[in-house]
């Protein structure tokens, strides 16, 4: 990786890349093997900094070797299912084998089309450039709900992007809000560390798979199945979770509503797991309602039942944060998500490409590497 030097005001880029993640070092990578060198901003301090900041016990849910980026394979020595560690490890010797031009610690903090270039005004001056790839990230923007009370809650109430550590709450009670993979791991983790209730406030049934069946990781059967119908990907998956995970409603986890697939297409990821199913059926994980209000030691659910924990760790998802870059363009819908995807652009908004802002059944960071090979064959096209 070299890093880019000061702006140059007076230079036009042919591709700025937003984003210094797994997304952005892709796309990046792969246009500067067919001949373009993008350059990469990114307002962290170094590259990779969003794992950086992840739970300590995080690891991919996607196997090593369905999770490579283009170019270069995630070395053996990081195992099975990489750490945290790994990830970092991984991303920061990408960017430096491919050389690539990263320019950290700048914010972007406008968009702007003039003429037939894009505009964008940084903390280190206005940068033009032929082609944007926007990859800031997934999960960007904690989203924390307003609850009734929660400002005189006098236990700890935050969101799971600021959760490092179950040793902290070793014989103390957490409520978790929230059964997405981030929710179940740190379940996982707190029970794992000792702490003394871990309750689970569960809104609506997700769908969980095992992490592998007999060897074969879930993510490599998902590379098949999204390229099936919904219907009978929602009908395979619940056939396969019954048989693997078994009836959770009698431990009081509700049942799904949706099939995998279509929950997917609501932006409902289904869990991983990695621990979180045998605990619920130990009852080392206990599953409660809702939260319907805070009051100053404790919490009341919607059943009527009031909780006294020390901890609240509200693992109520990320929103992608476009809006304030890039609402005035006309390219987000109505959940902040972009309309068009990989290679597409929008008519309005002619080589802004956009990339990482699905969470498909088949793995992430592939999709990233399949996505990055698109784009770069239009832009070098």
């Amino acid at each position: 990786m070299s890093t880019a030097p000061s702006i140059d005001l007076e230079r036009q880029e042919r591709v700025v890349v937003v984003g210094a993640g797994p997304a952005g070092l892709a796309a990046a990578a792969v246009l500067k093997s067919k001949g373009v060198d993008p350059l990469v901003i990114d307002r962290a301090t170094e590259v990779g900094s969003s794992w950086t900041a992840h739970y300590d016990r995080l690891h991919l849910h996607t196997v090593r070797w369905l999770s490579g980026l283009p170019g270069r394979r995630i070395p053996r020595r990081e195992g099975r299912w990489v750490s945290r560690d790994g990830v970092v490890r991984y991303l920061q010797e990408y960017a430096r084998f491919h050389d690539l031009r990263v320019q950290l610690s700048t914010e972007v903090k406008s968009i702007e089309r003039d003429g037939s270039r894009w505009v964008l005004e940084t903390s280190d001056g206005s940068i033009p450039s032929d082609a944007v790839v926007i990859a800031t990230g997934y999960n960007r923007e904690p989203m924390m709900p307003e609850w009734a009370g929660a400002p005189g809650f006098t236990g700890e109430l935050f969101h799971s992007a600021e959760y490092k550590t179950g040793r902290r709450y070793t014989g103390k009670d957490v409520l978790i809000v929230g059964a997405g993979n981030s929710g179940a791991e740190i379940a996982v983790d707190l029970v794992e560390s000792g702490a003394r209730n871990v309750w689970l406030s569960v809104r609506s049934g997700p769908n969980i798979l095992r992490r592998d069946v007999l060897g074969l990781p879930t993510n490599a059967l998902g590379v098949v199945l999204r390229k099936l119908p919904p219907r009978f990907v929602d009908w395979i998956t619940r056939q396969t979770a019954k048989l693997t995970v078994g009836d959770l409603t009698r431990y009081g986890l509700p049942a799904p509503k949706n099939g995998l697939m279509t929950a997917v297409s609501e932006e409902r990821i289904p869990i991983l797991d990695v621990g979180l199913i045998g605990l619920l059926k130990k009852g080392r994980v206990q599953v409660v309602a809702p939260i319907e209000r805070f009051d100053e030691g404790g919490v009341v659910l919607r059943d009527g039942k009031r909780l006294e924990p020390h901890a609240v760790v509200a693992a109520t998802g990320f929103g992608r944060g476009l809006d304030p870059l890039l609402g005035h363009l006309n390219v987000l819908n109505d959940r902040g998500n972009p309309t068009v995807h990989g290679a597409q652009t929008h008519p309005h908004a002619p080589n802004l490409y956009f990339t990482g802002y699905t969470n498909p059944i088949s793995g992430m960071f592939r999709e990233l590497g399949i996505d990055a090979k698109r784009i770069a064959k239009v832009i070098a096209g």
